[in-house]
């Protein structure tokens, strides 16, 4: 009986028309494993392994981050480094469910994680801004308030807007596909792109100028914005790239996509949080230099 299946098997193969797919029982392909994911394990490798060397670095000085804090009275600080560690874990497990992005079971679950990893990393980095254009370490509840509703409500926009392409367009906004069908992808990014590039530039070429003086007299600031713009310049010729169907822009999208995920968020707590660590180092270090002048530690140097 097993001979006769075999060879109706064998029959209805042979007399099969050419060109077509032979029709098999294996199944369907095995998705790829959440370290391969949907680009390869290069790419995902750039993306985790930075991203958890940062939450490492925080979760190490957390205790002292957290004492520091609590003992000052800089409300901003406290609600930055909070949001802080909330976007970071939430952009950690972005880098590691790059798999989802390839699994149409997961399909709705990639592109809400995609919305709030956006969403927050945006907010962070309008509100950075502001937080720096309105002075370094601004304290004041008003001050907090005030930047928070601003950057919410252009954040808000934001997020909206790409809500509407993804559920009422049904654009792919958070998919690696370059099909002409969905060139309104590339279409929004650009305009997103091009607004940041914009900020970036406007900052960049005013710190050149006469109004110089109303910018924090920070090099670092002037660091951040250089790289910011660079990033968003790279970033916006590749959706455009990308839009006329070059592979070389989808490569380049890619490429910004990656350095935005794994270095932002380190960059930003260089150029924002470490300064403020730093100074209460040095605070409490000038406070127990004064005291032990007082209590006469240092008279036999003038001897």
């Amino acid at each position: 009986m097993r001979a006769l299946e075999q060879l109706l098997a064998a029959m209805s193969l042979a007399a099969a028309p050419p060109g077509l797919p032979m029709v098999t029982d294996q199944g369907p392909a095995p998705s790829p494993s959440w370290f391969v994911g949907c680009h390869g394990p290069l790419y995902n490798f750039a993306l985790i392994v930075p991203s958890a060397l940062f939450v490492a670095y925080l979760a190490s000085l957390a205790r002292r981050s957290f004492a520091k804090l609590t003992s000052g009275q800089s409300y901003l600080m406290v609600a930055y480094y909070a949001l802080l560690w909330l976007v970071s874990l939430l952009n950690l497990l972005w880098c590691l469910v790059q798999v989802w992005q390839c699994t149409s079971a997961k399909e709705s679950s990639w592109i809400v994680l995609s919305l709030f990893v956006e969403t927050g990393l945006l907010f962070m980095e309008i509100s950075l801004l502001a937080f720096l254009l309105q002075g370094n370490h601004a304290g004041g509840l008003d001050v907090l308030t005030r930047t928070f509703v601003v950057s919410g409500v252009i954040v808000a926009a934001d997020t909206l807007l790409k809500t509407i392409y993804i559920y009422g367009f049904r654009v792919p906004l958070f998919a690696d596909s370059n099909d002409k069908e969905n060139r309104a992808r590339w279409s929004l990014w650009i305009v997103h792109k091009l607004l940041l590039t914009a900020v970036y530039g406007f900052i960049f070429f005013m710190h050149q100028s006469k109004w110089r003086e109303r910018l924090p007299a920070r090099p670092s600031f002037y660091k951040y914005v250089c790289a910011m713009l660079l990033l968003n310049t790279m970033s916006l010729f590749g959706c455009l790239f990308a839009a006329n169907g070059s592979g070389f822009g989808i490569w380049l999208f890619n490429l910004t996509t990656v350095c935005y995920h794994s270095l932002y968020l380190p960059l930003l707590y260089v150029v924002f949080l470490a300064d403020f660590f730093q100074e209460e180092d040095m605070r409490l270090e000038n406070v127990y230099y004064s005291e032990m002048k007082d209590a006469g530690f240092f008279d036999d140097d003038w001897d």
